[in-house]
């Protein structure tokens, strides 16, 4: 049975490892506490890739050092065990002769797997894993998803009507949205953004709306920003060409300057879902946003390469226009605004997020 105390204290490192949500990559999100005698004595939790590590800032945070070889220190991710731009934590850990560590999961980096755990234990350190492992992976599904999977996190977004259309029919070439939701769903979908590694939309999309894929009304960091175009032929006035750092079209024409954009080749139709992913796991990025249009998100619907969908379903009526892509999922939570409502859903018979 779980221990209380072991419980509670993993939960605070959650909590203390969340603060940093879409800061560290392609760190995970680790906290730590040190528990002496029943009290936290120290804490902290890693802010942003480069920095010190979550159990450094908790060990230097304890102001009686010595009451550290008589601690337990809790930790939602094992502790690395390699010299990257910071030395090993279970290195740190062993010279500060804590006697007890508490771990919430295994790191599935090749990186760390498990060496981590065989240092502190070889070291005669008590290690207990598996303390709210399910709640430890769900914190970072991203990292998980990458080391795992060999892939991007990947989440699908969209907004239709309540008779089912993404977008009105567009005569005369019109531009610029059609707003299905309000300010306060624009907000929320900003605050995601930032969260997430990569943005990817079709050309359609960028055409229509020319969205700059930002995060201006929320803060943060701007997601990588990726566009897939059959013949990426795209108006030089786009927003996505606007900005740092350039966006990245995967093409079957890439040999194409326009822009500050970067052209990227897709060698068929038939593999450029598998080419963009490699693409995006050669470059470290662990999540991805993917906001349309109906076409990108039907390909990534049909080929099964999804992890969660967050759908939209506003009270406006368009009568007639884009179809809304169709998805079968297990709804995990539902939430409602005052002119729309949000669906969250998973692929069916998954419970690992």
């Amino acid at each position: 049975m779980l221990d209380v105390n072991d419980r509670k204290y993993m939960l605070r490192a959650v909590e203390l490892a969340s603060l940093a949500a879409g800061n560290t990559s392609p760190n995970p999100l680790v906290g730590a506490v040190i528990v002496h005698d029943n009290k936290i004595i120290g804490e902290g939790y890693h802010i942003r890739a480069g920095e010190a590590h979550a159990e450094i800032v908790a060990i230097n945070s304890v102001k009686k050092r010595q009451l550290l070889r008589d601690a337990t220190l809790y930790v939602n991710l094992e502790p690395c065990s390699h010299y990257g731009r910071t030395p090993p934590c279970a290195e740190k850990i062993i010279e500060e002769k804590i006697p007890r560590v508490v771990i919430g999961v295994a790191d599935p980096s090749k990186k760390v797997a498990g060496r981590g755990i065989k240092m502190l234990i070889e070291a005669g350190i008590d290690v207990t894993t598996g303390v709210l492992e399910d709640e430890s992976r769900a914190l970072n599904k991203r990292f998980f998803s990458y080391h795992e999977k060999g892939r991007p996190y990947i989440i699908l977004k969209w907004a239709r009507s309540s008779d089912g259309f993404m977008d009105r029919l567009r005569l005369n070439k019109e531009t610029g949205p059609n707003w299905i939701t309000g300010m306060e769903e624009r907000m929320l979908v900003h605050k995601w953004r930032s969260e997430e590694d990569a943005i990817l939309i079709g050309d359609r999309t960028a055409c229509n709306d020319d969205p700059a894929l930002d995060v201006r009304l929320w803060g943060g960091r701007n997601p990588r920003r990726f566009v897939l175009s059959e013949s990426a032929n795209l108006p030089e006035g786009l927003r996505i060409f606007k900005g740092e750092p350039p966006t990245v079209i995967f093409s079957l024409e890439a040999d194409q300057t326009k822009g500050k954009a970067i052209y990227v080749p897709i060698t068929c139709r038939e593999k450029a879902l598998e080419e963009i992913l490699a693409f995006m796991y050669s470059e470290e990025i662990q999540s991805l946003i993917i906001e349309g249009g109906k076409i990108v998100l039907s390909q990534f619907i049909e080929a099964g390469l999804w992890d969660e969908a967050r759908i939209f379903t506003g009270d406006i009526i368009f009568g007639e226009g884009l179809d809304s892509p169709v998805i079968e999922g297990e709804i995990i939570a539902e939430k409602d605004f005052p002119g729309s409502s949000l669906a969250y859903l998973i692929p069916s018979a998954r419970s690992d997020i």
